[in-house]
């Protein structure tokens, strides 16, 4: 049964004060798969006022207690896995294969590492005749994004819970579904009433609600800078914490040493995940002048050979981006991209072949691109890769840098030394050497205007608490 015309407020399925429709629509194929109800601020004040009421009580709750709620809740994920890998396929578009081995395991990923850091992090430690002792933040407004739906909102309420904290949730309206079905694993789990709380909504009509709510005493925010910027303003009139991450233009950075075939093939890869709809991934591929026209043939033949399809059918590779709106600014993005003088190594504009329904991208790369292009300085959101010349490691560290972006960066060599030593000087939330396999555990955010604040593992579990400095506590 579809949830999508009710809110979770205070333990209950329930219906909203006075929704707006919107549909749900599969990127794939541009049917509507269902209608969602949207919220108003009216909706919001109920459900920051179950988050209240049942704050003292939550935050009192043992470490162990806390642990074997989220123990519950991981055992109930991990037995609904195909509902969600279905439910993510379908609003939107991530191929199953993709949303089965992909998707999906990074909500018990998250939920497993947060579980490790409570069973080791100390709430109250001892500073010489201080204690220092951490305590839930309070009420949390949780807005997260479409393109990784769950691993976007268990990286904010598995620390939330983990903390002691209250919280309600704004999933974005284009991915709603896989998030409903979560708020069925906690109330199954057993998460007390008023502690989760699920509000629907765009962000003018919630998200802007929840940002200047009095009763919200920390705001994490993932989405687009513009968003962010925001969000920013409108939570500063009640002086509350804002944690966000937003969005990126990652560089790769192959350096003159590297396996080219190898190098240039992951890189390719590694921009296409998710349909090239992740804020982290490298969408800039540094080359050195020397190797470029060595590296553009390998990029062409690795990009032809991703399979474009139904998100149905297992070989597909690449599904659609997530709506229209997105479809026409990533095909404006590469429009530009021909406009400036880029040189169209394969894809382009308009839909792949033999493909007449859905908001599908060709995969493209661009090489002869200089740092200046709007392609190399807009985050896309789609299959798009920017490949561009460099001279030396200094002009490279340079073109990494330039961009109003520091999420993330990567770095390929053959001599790991010189990796770590041209990830030193990059200005990125996280450097990856030689394309290492994801660390839950290491904190997750970015530099300038990629956000500020941490997820993941400890660092997401600090960003949801407050220290307390009780000075004297051993006494004179």
């Amino acid at each position: 049964m579809s949830r999508a015309a009710s809110f979770y407020i205070d333990g209950h399925w329930v219906e909203p004060a006075s929704p707006s429709w919107f549909e749900v629509i599969d990127p794939s194929t541009e049917a509507v798969v269902d209608r969602l109800a949207l919220g108003n601020a009216t909706d919001v004040d109920r459900a920051v006022s179950a988050a209240r009421a049942a704050l003292p009580d939550y935050a009192n709750t043992s470490v162990a207690e806390r642990i074997a709620l989220l123990r519950r809740i991981v055992a109930i994920y991990e037995r609904r896995q195909e509902d969600f890998a279905q439910a993510m396929r379908v609003e939107m578009g991530a191929p199953i294969s993709f949303s089965r081995r992909n998707q999906v395991p990074r909500g018990s990923l998250h939920l497993n590492q947060m579980i490790e850091v409570l069973q080791r992090f100390e709430f109250e430690q001892r500073q010489g005749s201080t204690l220092l002792r951490y305590e839930p933040v309070g009420v949390c407004g949780l807005i997260t994004p479409w393109n990784w739906p769950i691993n976007q909102i268990v990286v904010k309420i598995a620390p939330a819970l983990g903390a002691g904290c209250t919280m309600v949730l704004k999933p974005s309206e284009y991915s709603p579904l896989s998030s409903l079905l979560f708020a069925e694993v906690l109330d199954e789990a057993g998460v007390p009433a008023g502690v989760f709380n699920l509000v629907n909504g765009d962000g003018p009509g919630v998200g802007a609600a929840m940002s200047a709510h009095p009763g919200i005493d920390m705001l994490s925010f993932t989405g687009s800078t513009r968003a962010g910027v925001l969000v920013a303003k409108s939570a500063a009139e009640t002086v509350k914490r804002v944690a966000q991450e937003l969005g990126g233009k990652s560089a790769n950075i192959l350096l003159d040493d590297v396996d080219l075939q190898d190098a240039v093939s992951k890189g390719v890869a590694a921009c296409f995940t998710n349909s090239g709809q992740s804020c982290s991934i490298p969408t800039r591929m540094l080359i050195p002048r020397a190797l470029m026209e060595d590296a553009i043939l390998i990029a062409r033949r690795a990009a032809e050979t991703f399979k474009v399809g139904a998100t149905s059918e297992e070989s597909t590779q690449l599904g659609p981006v997530v709506n229209q709106a997105q479809f026409t600014r990533v095909q404006r993005l590469i429009q530009a991209g021909i406009d400036e003088g880029a040189r169209l190594i394969t894809g382009g504009p308009g839909l792949p072949e033999g493909i007449a329904l859905g908001y599908y991208v060709k995969p493209t790369v661009f090489a002869d691109v200089t740092p200046d292009m709007t392609i190399a300085q807009e985050e896309i959101f789609g299959p798009v890769l920017s490949m561009i010349a460099y001279d030396s490691e200094a002009e490279a560290i340079a073109i990494a840098n330039g961009t109003h972006y520091g999420l993330a960066a990567y770095v390929q060599s053959a001599d790991l030394n010189r990796a770590r030593d041209v990830g030193r000087a990059l200005q990125a939330g996280s450097v990856h050497l030689n394309y290492p396999p994801a660390d839950f555990a290491a904190p997750f955010g970015g530099y300038k205007q990629s956000g500020n604040g941490r997820e993941w593992g400890e660092f997401g579990l600090r960003e949801y608490l407050e220290v307390k400095a009780m000075v004297g506590y051993a006494g004179g």
